[in-house]
């Protein structure tokens, strides 16, 4: 085809162009000869652009999210961001004006003077079409804008980056239908908005490299400042990459064409281009323009915050927060949330406590080595508030990472240890010990008290248990027989001694008289529950800590009791703010009484004394201030984990350390840390943390235990004085009550034989009474005064009884005969034979 026959043919089209720019009127009835005569018309475009459609919805762009703690001072705190786009939208006056100019220099010098067209740029492009019988760019600003909005409004809904990627090139696709429709739509678009309006959402949208979009993110990456303090020299550089991001981009230093060694060549020489241009536009003086051209390019690449890595110690704590949006119904259907929260530019405002966080980090990996050769040790702290459920702390040993070249190396994990498994990836641990806490609590909901015994001796089966949740309503344990630290053989023992001392055959015992389906559900109804979801394990082994449990879930049961008995689920949001500032809703606190305030403070009472006097008072004693305060260690079979776990009524922590895996696990009583012995690391974590808890939030006074469950259920001691010690031991035994020798005591009864108990008459059923027996070094006083008519005899009689001391007192009677009326001590009581004895006479004068 000639150019004059290619002209001619054209001419319908540019009038149909003029008029549309000039008054903003598609003339639609011109345009399809003149489409239906060029090339430009062949097969899919005639008829089409009268009825392409002219309006164009703007959607919402995806931005990035960033999730954040807050600090003591109110100030926010950024742990992580993440997005599909690196985009942070910004306002006109937050844009530098050299970075707007370098747009319309650089992509579309006759922006402000068209109506959405460049005629011009679209002849010259029209041309190179035909000639070369190809799709040729000249489009302009308010076209590139469209065509990036058409891009974004069709991949906003898709979930893989497959998806996005082949919705991406379907949408550039080189078409003269797609550029039509994008020439229509400019048309349109110039009408509804502002030239202001348009060069903005332009800069906004449009992509850098990468994943980097719009100017404010591509200011950050590429020169580590902001959209706003764009320098000159900086603003063509930036508006160069837009022309072909991959070609101009200056994060590929090493790149022989556009590297570091030549300066930037391929993006210097469209820079300078840029800087020609807005020359010749009158965008700047001659001056700047020189200075511009004369300064090197200098890239300062800033990684932006992206992933859970970048919160460092907090990672675990991040990479929870993002779990919820990824698992919890709350926040929408489980296809789209996780895109919708990458996507949104949500500011979500987390419970993190950064002070608290700094302390349980130091704390944990001062104490646990990340990896030691051949080993796999994990160790953890996690703080909850009781009463909100808000978690303060989380960190663990080891690095966050998720890229699968780093967790090749043995420091580094994607495993949170702290969370269940749809929330970390982690099974759980046997919490040992510390589980007998719902034992202790089931046996206060029963009606006994703390100072009820039990029979605690070792024993090779511990037979039959009642479980209500069991067919025929009990279990039995078989040959199960488990054995006390440092193999104590046990012994008639209280509850609160139990507690104290964490006896596993006291806890036994006590179990036998629970129902061991009642454990298990206030066990769950505290927050206990199975990492891996499945049903807690259920017999009597479990009474002492066998299935695993998140710590988390430990730390939240525990706060249950700090809190009076009101169980609050864990919560790890305060607000999430979307753009524009708005609030949006988050999952609601949810707590509720799971337990009675009486019960609450008797285990408080119970846990307290376990802290300061019992298996908790290492850490006690190493706290360095100080709260009212509760704790119960725990530690598993084979000490292949060891914890702690309490705090005050506004903190609750749980710390530990143990083989994350069954295979190779190694006793932590027989290995040290370089920190110390390993068993006690827990012991060195704890206190650290709880006392910057104490420090920041102090602590109230637990309620004090009500008398009936200190007491518990009662019943009547045996009388059994004058019986031997074995007698008495076998008599006491048969009602239930512990035996305990009070040893030999001075009495005139029989050497070995029972002059009394303590307690005595109606106490706690169960209690441990002490038994008191005759050393004989007593003898009867006998009487003194009945069958005396004088002092004389008196002391004739005591006298022969083997009391040589006998002294008279005399009282004025004015009837009295001289005779005896009284001796102390008193008849048939007990006395040495030293012992003075007094005897009182009466006469009318003394």
């Amino acid at each position: 085809m000639s150019f004059a026959r290619f002209t001619s043919r054209f001419a319908g089209f540019l009038g149909f162009v003029g008029v549309s720019a000039a008054v903003g009127v598609l003339a639609t009835v011109a345009i399809t000869p003149a489409l239906a005569v060029t090339s430009i018309a062949a097969n899919e475009t005639i008829g089409i652009f009268e009825d392409l459609p002219s309006y164009l919805e703007i959607g919402a762009l995806s931005q990035r999210t960033n999730i954040y703690a807050t600090k003591a001072n109110g100030k926010r705190k950024l742990l992580a961001s993440f997005y599909d786009q690196n985009r942070v939208e910004v306002p006109w006056e937050k844009v530098s004006g050299y970075a707007k100019d370098a747009a319309v220099a650089g992509e579309d010098p006759r922006f402000y003077e068209h109506g959405g067209i460049d005629l011009p740029g679209t002849l010259r492009a029209v041309l190179s079409n035909l000639m070369k019988k190809d799709v040729q760019g000249g489009s302009s600003i308010t076209q590139q804008y469209v065509k990036n909005v058409i891009i974004q409004n069709t991949i906003k809904d898709l979930k893989t980056q497959e998806e996005v990627s082949a919705a991406f090139r379907e949408a550039t696709a080189p078409s003269q239908a797609r550029k039509l429709r994008e020439m229509r739509l400019a048309i349109g678009l110039e009408k509804k908005y502002s030239k202001e309006q348009i060069l903005l959402g332009y800069l906004n949208i449009a992509h850098f490299g990468g994943r980097v979009y719009g100017v404010e993110a591509a200011a950050n990456y590429f020169f580590s400042t902001s959209a706003a303090k764009l320098t000159l020299p900086q603003s063509a550089s930036l508006m160069a990459i837009v022309n072909n991001p991959e070609k101009f981009r200056l994060d590929y230093p090493d790149s022989e064409s556009n590297g570091s060694a030549n300066g930037y060549a391929t993006n210097k020489d469209r820079r300078d281009y840029i800087l020609d241009n807005m020359l010749e536009e009158r965008m700047i003086t001659l001056g700047e323009h020189d200075e511009a051209v004369a300064a090197p390019i200098e890239p300062k690449i800033t990684e932006p915050s992206t992933g859970c890595q970048t919160a460092k110690g907090a990672a675990y704590f991040c990479d929870y927060v993002t779990n919820l949006f990824k698992n919890d119904d709350f926040f929408g259907d489980s296809k789209t949330r996780w895109q919708n929260f990458v996507r949104a530019g949500y500011d979500v405002y987390t419970t993190l406590d950064p002070d608290l966080q700094k302390a349980a980090e130091s704390a944990v990996h001062d104490n646990v080595p990340a990896h030691m050769a051949g080993l796999h040790i994990g160790g953890v702290a996690v703080t909850v508030q009781p009463g909100t459920g808000k978690i303060l702390a989380m960190t663990q040993n080891t690095k966050y990472s998720e890229d699968p070249a780093v967790l090749k190396k043995p420091q580094y994990s994607a495993v949170n240890y702290n969370t269940d498994i749809d929330y970390g990836g982690s099974s759980g641990f046997q919490p040992g010990s510390t589980f007998k806490l719902f034992t202790l609590v089931q046996w206060l909901k029963e009606g006994h008290g703390l100072n009820e015994g039990v029979d605690a001796r070792v024993r090779p089966s511990w037979g039959t248990f009642r479980d209500s949740c069991a067919d025929g309503g009990t279990v039995n344990a078989g040959g199960y027989s488990p054995h006390n630290d440092n193999n104590e053989p046990g012994g008639h023992w209280t509850a609160l001694y139990n507690t104290m001392q964490s006896m596993n055959t006291g806890f036994m015992a006590m179990a036998k008289q629970l129902d061991l389906c009642g454990i298990r559900k206030t066990a769950e109804a505290m927050g206990a529950h199975r990492a891996n979801g499945d049903p807690m394990q259920q017999g009597p082994a479990f009474v002492l800590g066998t299935n695993e449990i998140a710590p988390l879930s430990m730390a939240t049961a525990f706060a249950t009791v700090a809190a009076g008995g009101m169980s609050c689920q864990p919560i790890a949001i305060v607000k999430i703010v979307k753009r524009g500032g708005s609030e949006i809703p988050v999952p609601p606190k949810s707590c509720k009484r799971v337990i009675s305030a009486d019960v609450a403070a008797t285990a408080a009472y119970a846990l307290n004394r376990a802290l300061e006097g019992g298996t908790g008072r290492s850490s006690y004693y190493a706290l360095t201030t100080f709260a009212p305060m509760f704790s119960k260690t725990g530690t598993t079979d084979d000490a292949h984990a060891t914890w702690i776990t309490g705090g005050s009524s506004k903190a609750v922590t749980v710390a530990g350390a143990f083989n994350t895996q069954n295979k190779g696990a190694v006793s932590l009583r027989e290995m040290n840390f370089p920190s110390g012995y390993a068993a006690d690391a827990r012991h060195r974590i704890w206190p650290r943390i709880m006392s910057v808890a104490n420090a920041k939030y102090g602590g109230d006074p637990f309620p004090e235990p009500p008398a009936n469950l200190l007491r518990g259920r009662t019943a009547e001691v045996p009388n059994v004085k004058g019986l031997t010690l074995d007698s008495a031991r076998a008599k006491l035994e048969d009602a239930g009550f512990g035996f305990e020798d009070g040893g030999k005591r001075d009495s005139d009864l029989p050497v070995g034989i029972v002059i009394g108990t303590n307690p005595s008459g109606t106490t706690s059923r169960g209690a441990i009474v002490s038994v008191y027996t005759s050393n004989g070094k007593l003898m009867t006083v006998p009487d003194a005064v009945t069958a005396s008519s004088s002092f004389g005899e008196s002391r004739a009689r005591l006298g022969a009884a083997g009391f040589g001391d006998v002294r008279e007192a005399c009282v004025v009677d004015a009837a009295g005969t001289g005779k005896p009326t009284a001796q102390h001590p008193a008849p048939g009581s007990g006395a040495k034979a030293t012992t003075a004895i007094t005897v009182t006479i009466s006469k009318p004068s003394c």
